[in-house]
């Protein structure tokens, strides 16, 4: 049979081809498309009579030379683009040509390159014929950016001329991104923009109206004519964006609302799988929502996510919520709120109307025994905790009501820890007002005041993490002791040198399962219920453990120093002090307690994978990390779950997208990511930050944007890290100084700094951005400056 041809306008499913389908497409919801034709089963033997006939109907009609262009059947889908993998030919004009064209199109479907990317034998190839478009200028639009994931921004390239010249790669183009209310965040521009401001504006209005009417995020090809007309000539679905970075998203507890990754941040950080957000988000939400209730903040616990949220991937502290507390107790105001945890006054923050004197009072009260009087519900936690049987049975629905059950344990210690953590603070928080009010009645400044009161809560003796840090210190230090030993840890691969000193019979081995025992359940990300925790995670462990050992092993007495600081004159001041440090020291206990809960439910949910994996349920276990627990109880049943689980799969797959995204230390609404990186905290050679612990030191910085970056570090250097939590503790052995983009006097990092005499500088929010490996800088713990010195 002969190729036959077919009118555009009458094209109306896929059948011809990607390509021609979604021309059609486009005229049919009325956007300007050249006239055209399609080549039905062009590489089909027979005459090409009718289609050269029907080629110089058109050549007469428009006066114009034609494109032909190939369209075979899986080209542009869903799945596949074919991107260059067939042939084009431009500037068709004779009939010659026209048969030469469509002969070497027809042919280019089993081509090498094409059957490559297919990764199968040649498909039935269609052609379109279109009308060449006289280009003043061309090129693409993404209605999602490819590169990140993300659907909230759109990504135009554009050339003068012929967009070959971008598809080959001959021309650089105009590149521009612009945010979701089409505000330009990008504009990388020649000396001559190829667009005008209108015609940009034309582009993303009709972009706009395709992705909706496919329903999906789509790249397409336009072209401007001479006269300014705009022009679209492809449009075919983004192949390779992972899921919706926001499939997952908590529901926006108010449109005015203020959120902040600060504090949060230093306990969750980066991006999280839906299943830790629903089960540690949720614990945490619960127990904040919990803590205004017993201060009548709010009547009762609502609805998850209102203290809370959880956007694209990342946790997020409502401050609009909390600011309910600070209004109806008495000795805290927004400010004092705002810079608790944000280490600033947060301006776009508006306060909640004020309540009475004696409301006031007795909210504080309330409040204020509930935090105090937590010492029985902080004695039953080993008892909870052990209370909740980590689930072994192979029924997924007996399993997934033993984890649900597990879950409402895990908000109450959830609870028991805030309260803990509520004891902690106002004791810091009291501790600093009043050498805050003492500097300033001295003619000194606030700062002055802070500084002394990190100096003073570094007096804490017994703080879980640093005794932590102290055992698996002594672990190293033993293994040192034995150069055989030594030299055999060294040498292995970080995880091999943990599982042979694990079962090893010696002092080392016996040392590292006691830490293990105690400690074993603790690690990076803790609350994560995918991460491993030290006892599972021995490369993570080891890398540490090889970082230390080579630090041991230095001549150069680097262990950590003691903290001297002098009594202070004042009795009130003293008594403030012991109360402060001993709600540090409560507040790391019930921490671990918090994180042990979090192992033994992150056991209960990997043996769920397992189950469901063994079952077919699951084509293997990880994947249940990336469905809620609402969508848990779906898997667990009987239903046809196939959609379900493609969207996992996808989710995943946007799990690394999410990760890489940073975010503004405070958004009005839902939490937008950052197109290019803040430059606020940066004053030419200082970065300002708060200071956190004390003393100067110089040396070289070690940026180090998560934990496995961590693992080149040298001894002596200076860590630069967006955050750290416990399991960045083994590094405070070998580090000079500590920078974090986030935190308070309060954070993991700060306490830690300060036990091991470490100055710290903490919220600088830019330094991870500012600052390379390589540079020397000099760190002012005490005056929170961090300053780039010159090189040798």
């Amino acid at each position: 049979m002969a190729p036959t041809t077919i009118e555009l306008d009458d094209i109306a499913d896929d059948r011809f081809g990607g390509k021609a389908a979604g021309l059609a497409e486009l005229r049919r919801i009325g956007l300007s498309v050249p006239d055209g034709f399609v080549i039905a089963d062009a590489s089909a033997q027979g005459s090409l009579d009718g289609v050269t006939e029907r080629f110089s109907q058109m050549t007469v009609a428009e006066s114009a030379a034609v494109a032909v262009r190939s369209s075979a059947v899986g080209e542009d889908g869903e799945d596949q683009s074919f991107a260059g993998q067939y042939d084009t030919v431009l500037g068709v004009e004779s009939v010659d040509d026209f048969a030469a064209a469509v002969r070497k199109c027809a042919a280019s479907v089993h081509s090498r390159r094409a059957s490559s990317y297919r990764g199968q034998p040649g498909a039935t190839m269609h052609l379109v014929v279109q009308r060449m478009v006289d280009a003043r200028s061309a090129g693409v639009v993404f209605t999602a950016d490819p590169t990140t994931g993300r659907r909230d921004l759109m990504v135009i390239d554009a050339v003068p001329g012929l967009g070959e010249a971008l598809v080959d790669g001959t021309a650089s183009p105009d590149h521009i991104v612009l945010d979701a209310g089409g505000t330009a965040v990008i504009s990388e521009m020649g000396a001559m923009p190829v667009l005008s401001p209108a015609q940009i504006a034309e582009i993303r209005s009709d972009s706009l109206r395709a992705a909706e009417h496919w329903g999906r995020p789509m790249d397409l090809e336009w072209a401007i004519d001479r006269s300014g007309k705009l022009w679209w000539l492809q449009a075919r679905p983004i192949t390779t964006l992972p899921a919706d970075l926001n499939e997952m998203d908590s529901p926006l507890a108010g449109a005015d609302h203020v959120y902040t990754r600060c504090n949060i941040g230093e306990m969750m950080p980066g991006a999280f799988c839906p299943l830790t957000a629903s089960v540690s988000g949720y614990a945490i939400d619960y127990a904040m929502q919990a803590i205004q209730v017993v201060a009548r903040a709010q009547e009762s616990y609502e609805k998850p996510w209102l203290q809370v949220g959880y956007f694209y991937g990342h946790m997020f502290l409502n401050l609009t919520e909390g600011t309910a507390l600070s209004s109806g107790i008495l000795g805290n105001s927004l400010e004092q709120f705002s810079t608790s945890i944000c280490g600033r006054v947060i301006d776009e923050l508006k306060p909640k109307p004020p309540q009475p004197f004696i409301r006031k009072l007795g909210n504080t009260v309330r409040l204020s025994t509930h935090a105090l009087s937590a010492g029985p519900a902080i004695r039953r936690m080993d008892e909870q905790i052990a209370a909740f049987r980590i689930p072994t049975g192979d029924d997924p629905r007996v399993v997934m009501q033993q984890l649900e059950s597990g879950v409402e344990q895990y908000c109450d210690i959830t609870l028991t820890h805030v309260r803990s953590s509520s004891r902690a603070a106002v004791a810091a928080n009291v501790l600093e007002s009043v050498l805050m009010r003492q500097a300033i009645k001295d003619g000194r400044g606030e700062d002055d005041g802070r500084a002394e009161a990190s100096r003073l809560m570094a007096g804490a003796t017994d703080v879980e993490s640093a005794l932590m840090l102290s055992e698996l210190d002594a672990v190293v230090h033993t293994v040192a002791a034995d150069a055989a030993a030594t030299e055999k840890f060294l040498s292995a691969l970080p995880e091999g040198a943990v599982t042979e000193l694990r079962a090893a019979g010696g002092a080392g081995g016996s040392a590292l399962r006691q830490f293990l025992s105690r400690h074993g359940h603790r690690g990076y990300r803790e609350l994560c219920m995918r991460d491993p925790s030290w006892a599972e995670d021995p490369g993570g462990l080891g890398a540490m453990m090889q970082v230390m050992l080579r630090s041991a092993l230095d001549p150069v007495d680097n262990g950590p120093s003691a903290v001297e600081v002098a009594a202070p004159r004042s009795s009130t001041v003293r008594l403030l002090a012991r109360w402060a440090q001993s709600g540090a020291r409560g507040r790391e206990q019930t921490k671990s307690k918090m994180a042990l809960m979090a192992h033994r439910l992150k056991l209960g949910y990997r043996h769920l994978g397992e189950v469901l994996a063994g079952s077919g349920r699951l084509p293997d276990a990880d994947l249940v990390y990336f469905f809620d627990r609402a969508e848990l109880h779906r898997l667990v049943g009987t239903d046809d779950v196939a959609g379900l689980v493609h969207s996992a799969v996808k989710r995943r797959e946007a799990l690394a997208f999410q990760d890489s995204l940073e975010f503004d230390d405070v958004s009005v609404g839902r939490p937008s990511p950052l197109v290019t990186p803040p430059q606020r905290g940066d004053a030419g050679d200082a970065i300002a930050g708060r200071p956190a612990g004390r003393g100067t030191v110089e040396g070289v910085v070690r940026v180090a944007k998560s934990i496995v970056d961590a693992r080149e570090l040298r001894r002596g250097e200076i860590l630069v890290a967006p955050v750290t939590d416990v399991g960045w503790t083994p590094y405070f052995t070998v580090i000079a100084a500590l920078v974090t983009d986030i935190g308070s006097s309060v954070s993991h990092g700060a306490v830690v700094a300060r036990e091991y005499g470490l100055p710290c500088v903490v919220n600088t929010l830019v330094a991870t951005q500012v600052l390379e490996t390589g540079d020397r800088v000099r760190v002012d713990g005490d005056r929170g400056l961090v300053t780039r010195l010159g090189g040798d």
